[in-house]
């Protein structure tokens, strides 16, 4: 490993003496160290020709030049992922299919690249892997082109709970979101397209609790009054082993009442009197 180690900084200098557009990620030697294997990845299409003499004259040995993806890369270099656990693709997945954004939108994730992308600075394979349930179920979603029109207002989607079929609206002007059920979604679907309006959402109370947003302010008061409930109670626990109650404890009397001698004798003479009964 340490050789391979020697040989994997030495060939990177070849390379930026070549001037050549490639990334070396990784060095395998064969058992009998007369070959050897070079990993590289490239965004373009690099001749080698010449770095491939360099290198043999170097190290004296047989240079084979393989290129590999980017997800291939981080497979071989190992990590961990965002999970906790050990990298997919350095440990089990072989087989790279292609990631699209779709495939976060369908299962009603942010588009942030930041916590889609994998340590290859791709989309994470992760994505797929509940895309085809998550495809199922999308199929008993009513599909919506505008809000919902009562007479109480109109009601925007806020958010989808695909699997357990629920479908949360808010109207303009209110910080409450309504669930209801996708059947009931349905049900005003129909009424709006025969120009019939609902009085309400109708909205099933024992369903869910309603969402209500949040200030950021609030949440921060919130922690605020947490740590001063902290702080109350280690200033309870200081009072409590405060220096007046350590020498009562420490007092001869209390000592004496604690002997472990003098209640064995208690006990010794309660059994001779048992025996003189």
């Amino acid at each position: 490993a340490s050789r391979e180690t020697s040989i994997l900084y030495k060939s990177r200098e070849i390379i930026q003496e070549h001037k050549l557009n490639m990334k070396l990620t990784d060095i395998e030697f064969q058992a009998d160290n007369t070959k050897a294997t070079f990993y590289y990845s490239a965004e373009e299409r690099v001749d080698f020709r010449q770095l491939i003499k360099s290198l043999a004259s170097e190290f004296k040995i047989r240079i084979e030049m393989k290129q590999i993806s980017l997800r291939q890369e981080a497979g071989r270099i190992g990590g961990i992922g965002s999970c906790g656990r050990e990298l997919c693709c350095s440990t089990w997945l072989t087989d790279f299919k292609s990631v699209s954004t779709s495939a976060a939108r369908y299962q009603n994730l942010s588009l942030n690249p930041s916590k889609l992308s994998g340590q290859c600075g791709r989309l994470k394979c992760c994505l797929n892997y509940e895309l085809d349930t998550y495809l199922e179920e999308l199929k008993d979603i009513p599909k919506l082109k505008g809000p919902l029109k009562t007479k109480h207002g109109e009601a925007n989607l806020q958010k989808t709970d695909i699997f357990r079929k629920i479908m949360w609206f808010g109207f303009e002007g209110e910080n409450t979101w309504h669930p209801i059920t996708t059947e009931r979604v349905q049900e005003i679907l129909q009424l709006n397209e025969s120009g019939k309006l609902p009085e309400t959402l109708q909205v099933d109370k024992d369903m869910t609790k309603l969402v209500e947003a949040q200030a950021l302010t609030n949440d921060l008061e919130r922690l605020d009054r947490k740590y001063k409930k902290k702080k109350k109670r280690n200033k309870r626990k200081g009072q409590d082993t405060s220096p007046q109650s350590n020498q009562e404890a420490s007092s001869p009397e209390a000592k004496s009442d604690n002997k472990p001698g003098k209640n064995r004798n208690r006990r010794f003479g309660n059994r001779k009197n048992r025996g003189d009964k």
